[in-house]
């Protein structure tokens, strides 16, 4: 059965417009540019505070450069609700030990599913340790993203730690075609590959077959 997560986020929207507080969001967040139109969507019905934990991301120039551009884009968004930001830690040897045996992999596979389960498995932690009343990701938003992978295994962490998960797929609505125009808005860095090593490489590779 095809699930509509924008439906499903459109009633839960629809019923916190109506209560007096805002629920509180914990926002994984894998970059500036892919956060940009989930800020601007979810920040008048949520606190919510991005939490950055990306173990994948090669090299540590790299991490560092997209992190400096997910801060400078929070300072920058005129938002009804103030928008918090937490650095998770930096443990590329966790990632590494969770691409084992599947380096060749080209994207879109069980590499990238293991990955969305590594960040999101984390962010549910935080979550839960935090006492936020929910947690979901930006990843959804790009196209070559599985969101209803993402939507999955965000359902199964909502039953393992009891936090409940924010159901979405935020390239619906226009949502990429907008990041890319708040992209220009801001002057934000646009990254040219995934982030991994691997998906480096391949992005290498096209080029220069391209070219």
């Amino acid at each position: 059965m095809v699930i509509n997560y924008q439906k499903q986020l459109d009633i839960l929207l629809n019923e916190i417009e109506g209560s007096n507080t805002p629920p509180s969001l914990l926002l994984h967040s894998c970059c500036a540019p892919c956060s940009s139109y989930v800020l601007e969507y979810l920040s008048d019905y949520f606190l919510i505070t991005v939490y950055y934990f990306n173990p994948n991301i090669y090299p540590y120039e790299e991490y560092n450069k997209r992190m400096a551009e997910q801060k400078g884009l929070i300072q920058k968004l005129n938002t009804k609700n103030k928008i918090a930001f937490v650095e998770g830690d930096y443990k590329p040897d966790v990632f590494f030990e969770m691409a084992r045996g599947h380096e060749a992999e080209v994207e879109g596979g069980e590499r990238c599913f293991n990955c969305y389960k590594l960040r999101l498995n984390e962010a549910a932690v935080m979550a839960k340790k935090n006492g936020f009343d929910y947690f979901t990701t930006t990843l959804s938003i790009s196209p070559y993203k599985n969101a209803d992978k993402l939507n999955t295994i965000g359902r199964m962490l909502e039953d393992k730690y009891a936090v409940k998960y924010l159901y979405a797929d935020f390239k619906k609505k226009n949502g990429y075609k907008r990041s890319i125009e708040l992209s220009g808005i801001y002057n934000l860095y646009r990254q040219d590959y995934c982030g991994c090593v691997y998906s480096k490489a391949q992005a290498e590779k096209r080029k220069i077959e391209q070219e």
